[in-house]
């Protein structure tokens, strides 16, 4: 199997929306954002996956040396064999793949934010360094597009953030912000336990305004010189938009359920938003 054929197939197997983008886009483009891709699901799964923090962490360590390898031109794993060209066609920052790597081993060390200020280090880890990678892949001629591509990010994580509550609740982590959720009267142990009071769903229609805010402050920052090239960033905005409209049309109901859309409405919002970009 080739490095960029493990790639197709990792970011295959998450079926995530992330990806559905990828298909518009030219070849060189498509296998880069697969790479980079495969790149965050690698490390990501390391946190998920492992059960033993520990082990985990010496993990994440073993790909931040395999990062240094990427730029060395020799790696070990398939998924940064996939990257060596990929960073030197595109001079990706080493800094921001090891940023990736700060992000998840901080679902390791801090499970709670108390604030949305600390909670926006995480997002930028995870979310908005993704996005200004991305942004280098598919071209741009202002730099205000990576001011676009840093909110927008943040406005995906925050989106993820909000579908997820109960998801990620089972596995002790909780994204809201602790001084947020004593504002609307919601405590760990309401999430933790799936209590869904009335201050649970004000706080929610708090943090789906929040995010609506970034994805409007986002879009407002793209030049109009740059919009073609980003339009595959476009087509993801407009899929988690809709993810985002569509938790808060069933009633937030995050605890006990996640909200996705399905395939055939992912693909026309895809292709909607390819058209008008």
């Amino acid at each position: 199997m080739t490095p960029q054929k493990y790639c197709e197939d990792k970011a295959r197997q998450s079926g995530s929306s992330f990806t559905g983008s990828f298909r518009f886009l030219p070849r060189e483009q498509r296998d880069a954002m697969t790479a980079l891709y495969a790149f965050c699901r690698e490390v990501d799964d390391v946190v998920d996956e492992c059960s033993d923090a520990g082990v985990a962490r010496t993990t994440l360590n073993w790909w931040r040396a395999e990062v240094a390898n990427i730029y060395a031109g020799n790696p070990q794993h398939p998924v940064c064999r996939a990257l060596v060209p990929v960073v030197r066609r595109y001079q990706l920052a080493q800094e921001y793949l090891l940023e990736i790597i700060d992000g998840m081993e901080m679902d390791l060390e801090q499970p709670r934010y108390p604030d949305f200020k600390s909670l926006q280090l995480y997002c930028y880890r995870v979310a908005s360094v993704v996005g200004l990678l991305s942004a280098e892949i598919f071209g741009y001629k202002d730099r205000r597009t990576l001011k676009y591509a840093h909110d927008l990010g943040i406005a995906f994580q925050l989106t993820n953030i909000i579908r997820d509550v109960g998801e990620d609740a089972r596995r002790n982590r909780i994204y809201l912000p602790m001084d947020e959720m004593q504002q609307f009267g919601v405590t760990a142990a309401d999430i933790l336990q799936g209590r869904e009071t009335e201050g649970f769903q004000k706080l929610m229609s708090f943090q789906i305004e929040r995010a609506h805010r970034y994805y409007d402050q986002a879009l407002a920052q793209l030049p109009a010189v740059d919009r073609k090239a980003q339009r595959a960033g476009l087509v993801m905005a407009a899929i988690y938009r809709a993810t985002l409209d569509a938790v808060e049309d069933s009633g937030c109901h995050v605890l006990k359920q996640r909200v996705s859309l399905g395939p055939l409405y992912k693909r026309w919002l895809a292709i909607r938003a390819w058209l008008k970009s």
